[in-house]
Formats: C-alpha cells, sequence, structure tokens
C-alpha cells in the first residue's frame, strides 16, 4: 500500500464512522446521557463562537449567514423537541427523536459533505492543489456558514432541551407531608 493513501484513508475512515454513528442517534430510542450532551452542546457552542469570530472579519454577510442559520436551526430543534417522545422507566431516561426531522438534519448535512467531496474533486479540475487560498476562500462561503450554523442552532437547542425535558421528568415528586391532627 502506498504510504501517501494512508492518511486520506483515515480521514475517509473516520468521517464514515462520524456518519453511522449520527445515524444511529437519529433513529429510534435513545438514552439521555447528560455529560455526553453538554459535552457536545460546549464543543458546538465553542466551534460556532470560533466560526462567528474568524468570518466576522470578512464582512457582515457572513454574520448574516450564521445568524439565519443559527435561527432556523433552533425552530427546527425546537420542531423536533415538540415531536420527541420522552420516557422514565428504571432502566433510565430515554428520547426518541421524530425521525423526519432528525433526517432532514441528516441529509443537509451529508448533502453539504458530498457537494464540497465532489466540488474539491470533480468540479475544479485541480485547480485548487495550485492556489490554496481559493480553498479557503471557498470554506468560508455564506452558505457552509448558514449551513454550519443550522447545525449548531438545531444541536445545542434539541439536546438543551432533551436535557431540560428529561431532567425534569426524573426529578423525584415532592412526598406529602403528613396532616397534622
Amino acid at each position: 500500500m502506498d504510504p501517501k493513501l494512508i492518511t486520506p484513508i483515515l480521514i475517509g475512515a473516520l468521517v464514515v464512522w462520524a456518519i453511522v454513528r449520527r445515524v444511529r442517534r437519529t433513529f429510534g430510542r435513545q438514552r439521555v446521557q447528560p455529560a455526553r450532551m453538554w459535552l457536545r452542546i460546549g464543543v458546538l457552542s465553542l466551534i460556532g463562537a470560533v466560526f462567528v469570530a474568524t468570518s466576522g472579519t470578512r464582512g457582515a454577510q457572513m454574520l448574516e449567514a450564521f445568524a439565519a442559520g443559527l435561527l432556523c436551526g433552533a425552530a427546527l430543534g425546537w420542531l423536533g423537541l415538540r415531536h420527541t417522545r420522552f420516557e422514565v422507566s428504571a432502566e433510565g431516561r430515554f428520547y426518541t427523536p421524530h425521525t423526519y426531522i432528525g433526517l432532514a438534519v441528516l441529509l443537509l448535512f451529508l448533502g453539504r459533505l458530498a457537494y464540497r467531496f465532489l466540488y474539491f474533486s470533480m468540479g475544479t479540475g485541480g485547480a485548487f492543489a495550485a492556489d490554496p487560498s481559493a480553498a479557503a476562500a471557498y470554506q468560508r462561503t455564506p452558505l457552509t456558514l448558514g449551513t454550519f450554523g443550522l447545525l449548531v442552532g438545531y444541536y445545542v437547542l434539541y439536546y438543551a432541551g432533551v436535557l431540560f425535558r428529561t431532567r425534569a421528568a426524573a426529578a423525584p415528586a415532592p412526598s406529602a407531608a403528613p396532616s397534622p391532627e
């Protein structure tokens, strides 16, 4: 095997693994894992803040695209929460996400990923190999930033909502105090 192929193969395997994990988390009954959800909320918020800080120097259009994506993602997250089923049992806390909303967000992610791959590999005829600044400019387009804002808005609001709703459902009911006689 050619040593130059190891890195692309490893990156490809990592991308496939991430997609498989995302597909599994989109369908069916899921156990609520507060530590992982808080970590995802924190990481997505941090990455979103970094994107805003670095793209803010490129103009207001970039920030507007991110804000629009963030608002659309939050709306999708709210809609997803309204259609999510929650359950508390002796086994733990669970939620079942709405299949079609999760599928729409997943397809948006996969579609953007496929588009970027095709754009870089076939559509440019290798032009980016000679001009790395063109690739950097493409990565900071308003569409890319808006799509990322949508993903951040959806997952941050959705995971926070799942944590809030299941925490409230798992809280012990106040015990009835005996009436004084």
